[in-house]
């Protein structure tokens, strides 16, 4: 299984999503990686093959990689080998989008086969970057109404994190027969694949429902 966290509030995102992802190492993983805005400045990827630790020595525990809205990722490799190109998050062509995915899009390759007659490139072998292309297709400015767009076109069982250009302090969030949990703190929200990724930090917990 994937693992998936999300922050966003007053402090350093990247220590944050690093502790939430040692909390789900036990779900099994083959690489990780971190994406985090840092205001209205570009996204900052960062992304590593094996262990955590790799990604954790590669941004000095998260400490150089500003930002206060991220969200992180471990992936067990279900399409593409395990490398740090096919690592999460993924970016959309121009760069305004950032998705996490856990679970399986099974109608990946009609939507992949779509986006690259309109001349989509792809840079990984995962269907989770099919998610990123597919949100950039549709996004017209309201993060809401294109997430809503996507999920009727995806198939499979998915839990989704996505950072949009236009929304620097904030990300969606969406599940489908893949667990996600919602947490409130003081000025700061949390997403996490599983409540002792963020107890740390909350225990205002909710459990998403399907869609």
């Amino acid at each position: 299984m994937c693992g998936i966290v999300g922050f966003t509030g007053n402090h350093q995102a990247a220590p944050i999503l690093l502790y939430g992802l040692s909390r789900l190492e036990y779900r099994g993983y083959d690489s990780a990686g971190l994406a985090v805005r840092d205001g209205e400045g570009d996204t900052e990827v960062i992304k590593a093959k094996g262990r955590l630790k790799v990604l954790a020595d590669k941004t000095n525990n998260g400490e150089s990689v500003p930002g206060t809205c991220g969200i992180g990722h471990t992936r067990w490799a279900t399409h593409g080998e395990p490398s740090e190109t096919n690592a999460h998050p993924h970016m959309s062509d121009d760069g305004n989008v950032v998705a996490v995915h856990n679970g399986i899009i099974e109608n990946y390759q009609e939507l992949k086969d779509k986006l690259l007659r309109k001349r989509y490139s792809f840079y990984s072998e995962t269907d989770t970057e099919v998610i990123a292309h597919l949100f950039e297709y549709y996004y017209k400015g309201d993060i809401m109404d294109t997430m809503i767009k996507v999920i009727n076109r995806v198939e499979g069982s998915y839990a989704l994190g996505v950072l949009c250009v236009d929304y620097p302090d904030q990300f969606i969030a969406v599940r489908k027969a893949s667990p996600m949990i919602v947490g409130l703190g003081d000025e700061e929200n949390f997403i996490a694949s599983d409540v002792t990724a963020i107890l740390k930090h909350t225990r205002d917990i909710y459990y998403l429902e399907d869609n």
